[in-house]
C-alpha cells in the first residue's frame, strides 16, 4: 500500500470514530470546521458517557480529586480533551461547586482540603479546564498568582517546589502548566496576560533545552516512559502530548526534530499509531485499548506532522 493510499484510509477509520474524534480531525487534518459535530460530544458517545457517570452530589467520583481517574479533576479533564463546548450545565454546576465550595478558602488549588499546599501541575490543570469551560476570569486569579509565584529559575516549573527540595524543574509541571497557560491566552485572559505568555515560553524553552525527552547534561533519556505513547496522558509527561502542546502554541523549533524522530518510528506499517500505555487507576470507561491502535494518537501525530509542513512520507494535506 503507498503512503498516500494509507493516510486516505488511516483518515476514514478516524472519521468513523467518535464524535470528538471525527470533530478534531475533520478541523486539524481536512479544515473542515464542523461546530455541528462539537455539539453533539454532550449527547453521544464518549462525551455524553462521561456526563452520565456524574453522581447526584454534583461530582465525578467521591468528589473534586479523588479518586483518580474518575474523580471531577480528571473526569473534567477528560472532556476538555474532547472538546466538549462550554456552556453545559452538568459542567458548570460541577465547576461552581468545586470554586465556591471545595475551594472557598484557598488561594489556589490544592489536591484535598486537607493538604495545606498547592500544587502548581493540579493548577496548571485546573486552568485549563477552567479556561476552556469559560469559567470567569475573576474566578481563576488565585490560579494565576500562584502559578506565576511557582517559576523556577531554570524557566520551568515543579509541583514540590513549594514543598521544599525542588531544584530542578519537571517536565509533567512544565507541560501542565504552558497547557493551561495556552489555553487561557486562546481564552482571551487578561489578568496577568503577558507574564503568563512568557512563563509559558520559557517553560517551553525549558522543554525544548532537553529536546522533549533527554538529559541537557549528558543527552541520555530522561526516563523510557517518555517515548511511550499514552492516552489519556492525565498528569504524565509523554513526547506527543509534549509535540501536540507545541502544535497548539505555534512554536516551531529544530530542537524538535528529536522528538519527531521518535514519532515518525513509533508509526505502524498501517500508518496508525498504538495506545502503549495506560496509567494505572480505576476509569469510568476504557475509550482505547492499550497496545492496539489508538485514533487519538493517530491523530495527534497526524496533526503534529501536518502542521510540520507534511515532514516524512505519509502526510497528508
Amino acid at each position: 500500500m503507498t503512503d498516500q493510499a494509507a493516510a486516505v484510509t488511516v483518515l476514514d477509520w478516524l472519521l468513523d470514530g467518535d464524535v470528538s474524534i471525527e470533530f478534531q480531525a475533520r478541523r486539524d487534518l481536512l479544515d473542515e470546521p464542523r461546530p455541528d459535530l462539537q455539539q453533539r460530544i454532550s449527547t453521544e458517545g464518549w462525551g455524553a458517557r462521561f456526563l452520565a457517570a456524574r453522581g447526584d452530589h454534583g461530582h465525578w467520583g467521591q468528589r473534586y480529586y479523588q479518586p483518580k481517574w474518575i474523580s471531577s479533576h480528571y473526569t473534567l479533564l477528560d472532556l476538555r480533551t474532547l472538546e466538549l463546548p462550554p456552556g453545559v450545565p452538568e459542567v458548570d454546576e460541577t465547576l461552581d461547586l468545586i470554586l465556591t465550595r471545595d475551594l472557598p478558602h484557598d488561594p489556589s488549588v490544592r489536591p484535598r482540603s486537607d493538604t495545606v499546599q498547592s500544587d502548581v501541575c493540579l493548577n496548571g490543570m485546573a486552568l485549563n479546564i477552567c479556561s476552556w469551560f469559560a469559567v470567569p476570569e475573576v474566578r481563576l486569579r488565585p490560579m494565576v498568582d500562584f502559578i506565576l509565584s511557582q517559576r523556577m529559575e531554570d524557566g520551568g516549573f515543579n509541583c514540590r517546589r513549594n514543598r521544599g527540595g525542588a531544584r530542578h524543574s519537571s517536565m509533567h509541571s512544565t507541560l501542565s502548566v504552558c497547557e493551561g497557560v495556552q489555553t487561557w491566552l486562546e481564552g482571551g485572559g487578561t489578568y496577568r496576560r503577558e507574564e503568563l505568555a512568557a512563563a509559558a515560553r520559557e517553560g517551553r524553552e525549558f522543554l525544548l533545552q532537553h529536546r522533549l525527552y533527554r538529559s541537557d547534561r549528558t543527552g541520555e533519556v530522561i526516563s523510557p516512559k517518555f517515548l511511550r505513547l499514552s492516552f489519556p496522558g492525565r498528569w504524565f509527561y509523554d513526547v506527543l502530548r509534549a509535540l501536540d502542546h507545541f502544535r497548539e502554541a505555534g512554536c516551531r523549533d529544530p530542537r524538535l526534530g528529536d522528538a519527531v524522530g521518535v514519532l515518525w518510528r513509533k508509526r505502524r506499517g498501517d500508518g496508525r499509531w498504538n495506545v502503549q500505555a495506560k496509567h494505572p487507576g480505576q476509569t469510568h470507561f476504557d475509550m482505547e485499548t492499550a497496545g492496539r491502535p489508538s485514533r487519538w494518537n493517530t491523530l495527534r501525530a497526524l496533526r503534529v506532522l501536518r502542521w510540520l509542513d507534511g515532514e516524512g512520507p505519509g502526510a497528508f494535506a
